[in-house]
């Protein structure tokens, strides 16, 4: 009985902050829906800006929009409750619909999969993740089985835990994925890395994702890269967000109106910068150019062009967590005790050294390599010697070593933030249980108006297929 009332608490809630941004979403003719999920009362140590980022990213996206359906400090059964419900929405809101999933919170990764944690779970032993935690291709899934024209996935759950020590541990932070089609996929900071929270009343990433989706006529891509800059600004290099996508349909969170003025950054500046050698940049901009596109290529270009330079030991270090979650995810899609020794040959104490132990089991193999097998050939190269120091650990944090702190982002990558955007007070106390708390609203530009979706229809003959393929590789 106490569960059917919290559900029904939950549900109450849910309904109550739909209604809220319904009347602005059906008025503009807009199939625009969001689920957006704020857990920070977690058992084993709370998070304190995560509800503050889900009410933060859910009040942006009513503002462009969408029909949003959020709730705080939710529990497993209410979360799958409220899900099955959000796509039910979905589903009811037919083709060339535009989605949103945001969840903040604590997300794990157990043998290749990504978890997102209810916040009743409770993790003794690695293997209690599956049945404590969400797993976030059971939210993907249906969502690609539905005419959905975008399908955007943000995991601002990338933090460190608290769970108990164990000699078999998790590897940290989220493992690298391949989007499905016409989705996107971001987490707040790369495969394999954490990122741990800030001092103020939202989180590093959350504030720079509100700021780039507010900005009239930005391309969505171009939303998270210039996210991904702003954060690796705002934490000195700690915190380095990722994402990749294989939407092909155009799609931009706010219009920019005609009367608008010019952006600081164009487009074509933008392109332009994408497309120019990195040795062609000094080695300021240059290190930047490599954070904008994020690929394996761009990193080693970077390293090529400016071994000495101060920043080019952060890069390795970028390029070692990459390449080690490369490395475990062509691991684990082979699923063959082969492909599992392979990993464990090139990195023995490496992150996912004993998730790939753990399958060995399943398969009755040696937990070690054998004298001589058949080595799979990766995508990447072993790694050299001297990234090993980085991924010879179970959890990789950016500023855990000597690194020199980033030089500020020059404005031909990135224009300096709105000044009301800068420092936001914070939000008013939640009215209750479940509800979001209600940031301090920032006004859109007044250049900035609602994009229609009919217009966006009008335009799917487009594609953006150059910005698809850098972005939806995993050896990039």
């Amino acid at each position: 009985m106490r569960t059917l009332h919290k559900y029904l608490g939950l549900i109450l809630v849910l309904i109550v902050f739909a209604i809220a941004s319904a009347t602005s979403a059906l008025a503009q003719e807009q199939k625009r829906l969001a689920f957006v999920i704020g857990n920070g009362a977690y058992q084993f140590g709370e998070l304190a800006t995560a509800a503050n980022d889900a009410g933060l990213i859910g009040q942006t996206l009513q503002a462009a929009g969408f029909d949003v359906v959020g709730a705080r400090d939710v529990d497993q059964e209410s979360l799958r409750g409220a899900y099955r419900d959000f796509l039910a929405k979905v589903s009811e809101a037919g083709p060339d619909a535009v989605v949103f999933v945001y969840l903040a919170g604590h997300g794990v990764q157990f043998e290749g999969e990504n978890y997102f944690l209810p916040v009743d779970a409770r993790i003794v032993n690695p293997t209690d993740v599956p049945i404590q935690a969400v797993r976030i291709s059971d939210l993907t899934r249906p969502l690609v089985a539905m005419p959905t024209k975008v399908n955007i996935v943000v995991l601002d759950a990338a933090r460190p835990n608290a769970f108990p020590q164990s000699n078999q541990p998790l590897a940290g932070g989220l493992a690298l994925v391949d989007p499905d089609p016409n989705m996107l996929i971001a987490f707040n900071a790369a495969p394999g890395t954490v990122a741990f929270e800030g001092k103020g009343p939202y989180g590093a990433y959350a504030q720079a994702l509100a700021e780039m989706m507010r900005e009239g006529g930005l391309p969505l891509e171009d939303v998270f890269d210039r996210t991904r800059l702003r954060v690796n600004e705002v934490t000195q290099g700690a915190e380095l967000p990722w994402d990749a996508s294989r939407i092909t349909a155009p799609f931009v969170f706010f219009d920019r109106a005609p009367d608008a003025p010019a952006p600081k950054v164009s487009e074509a500046e933008s392109q332009a910068n994408r497309t120019r050698e990195i040795r062609d940049f000094d080695a300021h901009d240059a290190y930047e150019a490599a954070l904008d596109r994020d690929t394996m290529r761009g990193y080693q270009d970077f390293l090529i062009a400016y071994p000495h330079d101060p920043m080019a030991k952060r890069v390795r270090a970028i390029i070692a967590a990459r390449r080690e979650a490369i490395t475990w995810r062509q691991t684990w899609m082979r699923d063959t005790p082969e492909a599992y020794w392979s990993y464990l040959d090139r990195y023995p104490h490496g992150p996912h050294a004993w998730d790939a132990r753990r399958r060995l089991r399943h398969f009755d193999a040696e937990l070690e390599p054998p004298p001589s097998f058949a080595v799979i050939i990766y995508d990447v190269p072993p790694p050299p010697e001297e990234e090993i120091i980085y991924v010879d650990r179970p959890v990789l944090y950016f500023d855990d070593f000597d690194f020199e702190p980033p030089p500020p982002v020059t404005i031909i990558f990135l224009p300096p933030p709105p000044p009301d955007f800068i420092v936001l007070p914070p939000p008013r106390p939640p009215v209750d249980v479940f509800v979001l708390p209600v940031p301090v609203f920032v006004p859109v530009p007044v250049w900035v108006r609602h994009r229609r979706m009919t217009s966006c229809r009008r335009r799917t003959t487009s594609s953006s297929t150059t910005s698809t393929t850098r972005r939806s590789s995993t050896t990039r």
